[in-house]
């Protein structure tokens, strides 16, 4: 069974950075790109950010770009989220996601396969 596990979320204030992890279990960690959403109260579910298997490509979404960094390690089978420069707009809960079919699709919510129960983000002003 295919499990992933986030932690690391918390409350911090504006200005501040977190980093989130993302332990994989069931399944092989380096054959899957893995990404990282979010949903903040009352919104759709967004992307935040993907690395490839080989961690040889990156991708974040447009109001994360410069603040969130991404990595993996692959013999640890974790994925991180380094996120910096926190702003209340970015209180959510933060999901991460592996199994997606192609990197192409790396961005949309549906072309992944297993989930997270999520991580509380709360970034107070």
């Amino acid at each position: 069974q295919v499990q992933l596990v986030e932690s690391g979320g918390g409350l911090v204030q504006a200005g501040g950075s977190l980093r989130l992890s993302c332990a994989v279990s069931g399944r092989t960690f380096s054959d899957t790109a893995m990404g990282w959403f979010r949903q903040a109260p009352g919104k759709e579910r967004e992307f935040v950010a993907a690395i490839m298997r080989s961690a040889s490509s990156t991708a974040y979404g447009d109001s994360v770009t410069g603040r969130f960094f991404i990595s993996r390690d692959n013999g640890k089978k974790t994925a991180y989220l380094q996120m910096n420069s926190l702003k209340p707009e970015d209180t959510a809960v933060y999901y991460c996601a592996a199994g997606i079919r192609s990197w192409a699709m790396r961005s949309t919510e549906r072309s992944y396969s297993n989930w997270g129960r999520g991580t509380q983000v709360t970034v107070s002003s």
